[in-house]
């Protein structure tokens, strides 16, 4: 019996994945003095270690990790992944190269400002993000979890035709899959991918965020090859915990970094918050000569 067309793209991501990930044990087990700069301005030097999480978020603190699941033990950009190695190899056809390391600058001058939503599509409060986003001029990047796009079709599209740009957040974000194999961790990336694609046929997935920001040089490695850049954030107001209108507006308007990426959420529950969160932010970052764009995806 001949293969179906679905087995032979998953046997086509799976040598592309393989290959990814073959290309960073190979440059992981070279000697010290081989290894490239650090890709992005936000990895440490190549001896320091890196924090878990892809932003100032109260990162995990650092465990040892099983060897099956190619985490590094930092969960940051000390490994080969974050050390430049470029996604050639083992890239999906047709796809653009893209830095493996975890971006967490906006594109453009000092004073781009990328604005990233978490967790959807939600039938209740995306449409609502959406009309906050419109009634601004804002275009934003949503990281969306598989099953959601899966559930909520018409909200992907809905998204993507508002001309926001579009981030794999796995299949049903597991925050353990930084511990788990690297096939299973291969599984949530590319099987999130297809579901959002398949809500929005002919529509990039550019970016992946990990759930939690546990990234494993695997997972990173996985991603660029598929044209996915490693999206981290560097200003989270910790919108999903519902801290409060006033503490969530105090977290993203004091000492924001030079190009901040700043984290926000649309799913995983009641987001009032956060939508009068962006009511408030958004004319705010105008009015202090913001402007807004995407995460940086293909510069280090």
């Amino acid at each position: 019996m001949g293969m179906t067309s679905h087995s032979v793209r998953r046997r086509r991501a799976a040598t592309a994945t393989a290959t990814a990930v073959a290309a960073l044990l190979s440059v992981a087990a070279a000697p010290a003095l081989a290894a490239p700069p650090l890709a992005g301005p936000a990895s440490p030097a190549p001896t320091a270690p890196a924090p878990t999480a892809a932003g100032p978020a109260s990162p995990a603190p650092a465990r040892s990790a099983p060897a099956a699941s190619g985490r590094d033990a930092s969960g940051g950009d000390t490994s080969a992944a974050g050390s430049g190695l470029a996604a050639s190899s083992g890239a999906a056809p047709g796809a653009p190269l893209v830095p493996p390391g975890i971006s967490r600058l906006a594109q453009g001058s000092g004073r781009g400002v990328a604005i990233t939503i978490d967790d959807g599509p939600d039938p209740v409060w995306t449409p609502q993000v959406l009309q906050v986003l419109r009634e601004n001029h804002v275009k934003a990047t949503f990281c969306l979890v598989g099953t959601r796009a899966q559930a909520y079709p018409e909200l992907v599209r809905r998204i993507a035709a508002d001309g926001h740009q579009l981030c794999d957040h796995s299949v049903d974000h597991d925050v353990t899959m930084d511990h788990k194999p690297v096939a299973y961790q291969s599984q949530q990336i590319l099987d999130g991918k297809a579901m959002i694609e398949k809500a929005v046929p002919g529509v990039a997935v550019t970016y992946y965020r990990a759930p939690g920001g546990a990234f494993t040089p695997a997972s990173r490695a996985i991603a660029a090859a598929h044209g996915m850049r490693p999206l981290g954030w560097s200003v989270d107001p910790k919108d999903w915990s519902r801290p409060g209108l006033d503490a969530i507006l105090s977290a993203v308007e004091t000492e924001l970094p030079e190009r901040p990426t700043v984290l926000f959420h649309d799913g995983g529950g009641d987001r009032s918050q956060t939508v009068a969160a962006l009511k408030r932010y958004l004319p705010w970052l105008t009015a202090q000569g913001y402007a807004f764009t995407f995460p940086a995806r293909t510069t280090p």
